[in-house]
């Protein structure tokens, strides 16, 4: 399976362009396009040297809870020593172009296109790109939620080349998707996943549950039902759903659908305040 990944992000429109676009914010969800995605929304962070970031969730009252979402470009001989000085939080990595070198303790591992690492919380781990061009990748982070008699995960690299899509039921494989953590492995308390419509699948039902999601495009187009709305995403938007935001989703084609998939997993739900 040939497998693409948007990376375009940057630069300006030119003054002559339409301002009307595809973004949207609700209470329930929100839908953040490619065409946002420029050079004057980019950040940078401590530690980080010849690196930008695009940030797309961060815990937010009415937004994401749970989790951070980044987008990272890494120019040559750019990288860190510290990539992360909270020692609570858990990390994915996905990388869409380039390549990097990820130390983690003392393995070097080389993160080429669709390479992906899991990071446990408190793990020791840097990355540096010794290449001519810049890397880029996705970097999900959220806080671990130990729990008593359950060991934590360790870290892992591995290539979604390697990883074989599974069907759901009743689809001829038409709606599919590649997991890198077993569903059933109460040690992790998210999950990274891609998920592929072929051209023609859906979510034949609205999905109403509890995780939070974060869906980023990476191949194709689709229609996709959020809460009471139909929305037209393509590679490279990304999209934030609340806990029971309604979703269904319709991949007219002509190519495939594809996304990278956050959800929080296998714990209790938080208390408060009562």
């Amino acid at each position: 399976m040939d497998r693409t990944y948007y990376s375009a992000m940057g630069g300006h429109p030119p003054q002559t362009d339409m301002l009307t676009g595809r973004a949207v914010f609700t209470e329930a969800y929100a839908v953040i396009p490619r065409g946002v995605m420029r050079d004057i929304v980019t950040s940078c962070l401590p530690h980080w040297a010849k690196t930008r970031l695009w940030i797309i969730a961060r815990p937010l009252s009415g937004f994401a809870e749970t989790f951070t979402h980044y987008i990272m470009e890494v120019s040559p001989g750019g990288g860190s020593d510290r990539p992360d000085t909270d020692a609570r939080a858990q990390s994915v990595l996905f990388m869409v172009e380039g390549q990097a070198t990820l130390t983690i303790g003392n393995a070097k591992h080389v993160l080429k296109k669709g390479g992906y690492a899991y990071l446990p919380a408190g793990a020791t781990w840097r990355i540096t790109n010794g290449s001519k061009g810049a890397a880029k990748f996705h970097w999900i982070r959220k806080a671990y939620e130990a729990v008593d008699g359950i060991e934590a995960p360790e870290a892992f690299v591995a290539n979604e080349a390697d990883v074989p899509l599974r069907a759901m039921a009743g689809t001829d494989g038409k709606w599919a998707t590649q997991r890198f953590v077993e569903p059933d492995d109460l040690r992790h308390d998210m999950h990274v996943n891609i998920v592929t419509f072929e051209p023609g699948a859906i979510i034949p039902f609205l999905e109403t549950h509890v995780m939070e999601h974060g869906l980023y495009v990476l191949e194709g187009k689709a229609v996709y039902k959020l809460n009471r709305d139909w929305v037209e995403v393509e590679a490279g938007d990304y999209m934030w759903l609340r806990a029971f935001c309604p979703q269904a989703c319709y991949a007219g084609g002509p190519g495939r659908f594809r996304y990278l998939l956050y959800k929080d997993v296998n714990r209790h739900p938080k208390l408060g305040g009562f």
